[in-house]
């Protein structure tokens, strides 16, 4: 099997809408909306040409347990929906469907905002100032 990079994860969500790529504390990361979904990892603990994949935590779960050799959990990472997942191990249409997955996660969270969420709010009426005239 061919060694899989971000390169393949950029193909995989080649796809996709309203994704855009930009990086996250340096590495390369797909964001949707605002909200980032895949991205390098670059914590400490977690292994070289490892991707971090948002989604539920049963899900993250269940992949760990099913294939522990590909799917991986640092301290780090524990806390968040995500998991951490071995580049040089994953199948081309696990990455696909672990992508694609991801993006549908982070857009359920992320509503697409309407052009009226985006303008801002009308001020209110500026408050008069009440003047008493001081007694001499």
């Amino acid at each position: 099997m061919k060694s899989i990079d971000f390169d393949a994860v950029r193909t995989a969500a080649a796809e996709l809408t309203d994704v855009e790529e930009t990086t996250s504390w340096g590495a390369p990361a797909l964001k949707v909306r605002g909200k980032m979904f895949v991205c390098q990892a670059i914590n400490k603990a977690a292994e070289p040409n490892t991707l971090v994949v948002r989604m539920d935590m049963a899900q993250r779960d269940a992949l760990i347990e099913d294939d522990p050799k590909t799917y991986y959990l640092k301290e780090h990472y524990v806390d968040y929906p995500c998991v951490l997942v071995r580049l040089s191990r994953v199948h081309p249409d696990a990455l696909r469907d672990l992508v694609q997955g991801a993006y549908r996660f982070v857009s359920k969270a992320a509503p697409k905002k309407t052009r009226e969420a985006r303008l801002p709010s009308p001020r209110p009426a500026a408050r008069r100032r009440r003047t008493v005239a001081r007694k001499k």
